[in-house]
């Protein structure tokens, strides 16, 4: 793949994941990443290692072929403002991960013309392991196949429709959220049963990872491989019927439905 030249623009939690991800993988060389802030000081580590450190966002923009925006939403439109004089829709690529920033909000700025993605990646990101939806406007094949390897070295990725980026806030990134309440009542739980809180707290951290592991790689339904616990008669299937008298799921899928009326509702 041909190498690019990629600017960070908000050098915060979600922008310095992102470059630790890009530069850990090997997709990019150190040389290649710029990563703007206004307090660079903050980022002299990453001077360090080589990228490219800047105040200006402007100057950096005109240097890069693929823009990512990591900045908060509010500061979206005032970032853009500063640097669409310069950018170039035959050469550049902008990806925003700011929340709520629509591809039309994006492009009452950089104009038409402009390739323009939209990702919304997950805390997870930090390691490498983030669930992160992508939808684009005027992309080619080779620009939509490069934003995907890129954040698939990121963890995993799906392309939908703009349409259902809100949902995918809830599923993919809220979701993060509801999994560790998950996991948190499982160590109390665990707790409860005998075992201490370092010793509930792995075994429950990793029963989950494995757990989602299995579906991940052998693209099993969860039901399959609850089968293969639940024995006649068993420990499991009592625990399972006993969570599903008290709500289990149905507390769950009121929960994430809940959470989008809220998005919708602030939109």
């Amino acid at each position: 793949m041909e190498a690019k030249k990629i600017l960070i623009i908000g050098g915060g939690n979600l922008g310095t994941a992102i470059a630790e991800g890009l530069l850990n993988s090997g997709f990019i060389s150190p040389a290649q990443l710029c990563m703007t802030r206004r307090n660079t000081q903050a980022l002299s580590a990453w001077a360090d290692r080589g990228v490219h450190i800047s105040a200006d966002n402007k100057a950096a923009a005109a240097a890069a072929d693929w823009i990512i925006l990591a900045t908060k939403p509010f500061q979206c439109r005032e970032i853009l403002t500063e640097i669409s004089p310069i950018l170039n829709p035959r050469k550049q690529v902008l990806v925003s991960v700011a929340t709520g920033v629509w591809i039309n909000d994006l492009r009452e700025t950089v104009g038409e013309e402009m390739t323009v993605f939209r990702a919304m990646p997950n805390t997870a990101i930090a390691i490498q392991e983030s669930m992160t939806c992508i939808c684009a406007s005027r992309a080619d094949a080779a620009a939509q196949s490069y934003v995907t390897a890129l954040f698939n070295t990121l963890g995993k990725t799906l392309v939908i429709e703009e349409k259902l980026m809100d949902a995918a806030t809830v599923l993919g990134a809220c979701g993060t959220a509801f999994a560790l309440r998950f996991i948190r009542a499982n160590i109390q739980g665990g707790i409860e049963i005998g075992f201490s809180a370092a010793q509930a707290s792995l075994i429950a951290a990793q029963t989950v990872k494995g757990a989602a592991d299995l579906l991940l790689q052998k693209q099993t339904h969860p039901e399959q491989e609850i089968d293969k616990v639940t024995t006649p008669k068993g420990c499991t299937i009592a625990g399972l019927n006993e969570m599903e008298h008290q709500g289990f799921s149905s507390s769950l899928i009121k929960g994430l439905v809940t959470s989008y009326k809220k998005i919708m509702t602030d939109m």
